[in-house]
């Protein structure tokens, strides 16, 4: 079953990408109590999440930030280290990265895809959401191929 507007984000473990190294999080405790944009995109380093979708969230930060968003983060089906890597990189310390280098994530929430024709096996779909307070407020899952509502900028038009 894919997550809707209204639900509760699934409660597993998600490893975050820390200067210090990866840190364990838990689902429920990160998104407690606060405001978050999250985007998934299907692999770091990949063309259209290189070159469009994790810039836009860098650049959007402050405008995202200053519409009430307490914390933006990035979720792919990669492992800690090479998600740091990609935000070191290409990203900024306004976005947090949440590495779901098992899949579960993706798994619990259905938004899932199939990538094995390219050699990227089970991957996260491409979508972004508002989560307040742990519930999804907002859901935008983009078609295969496309890059339109998971956008920052769309995100900003929804706040």
């Amino acid at each position: 079953m894919t997550i809707s507007v209204g639900d509760t984000i699934p409660d597993v473990k998600l490893v975050k990408a820390t200067d210090n190294g990866p840190e364990q999080v838990q689902a429920s405790e990160y998104f407690k109590g606060r405001k978050v944009a999250l985007f998934s995109v299907p692999g770091a380093f990949t063309p259209t999440c290189s070159a469009r979708h994790l810039p836009g969230y860098v650049e959007k930060a402050a405008d995202l930030k200053a519409k009430g968003v307490d914390e933006i983060a990035c979720t792919a089906v990669n492992d800690a280290f090479v998600m740091g890597a990609w935000n070191k990189d290409a990203g900024s310390d306004e976005i947090t990265m949440l590495a779901d280098g098992n899949g579960e994530f993706a798994q619990a929430t259905g938004l899932t895809m199939d990538g094995s024709g390219f050699g990227l096996g089970q991957r996260g779909q491409r979508y972004s959401m508002i989560v307040e307070d742990g519930v999804v407020k907002e859901l935008n899952v983009e078609q295969p191929g496309d890059f339109s509502v998971s956008s920052a900028e769309h995100m900003l038009g929804q706040l």
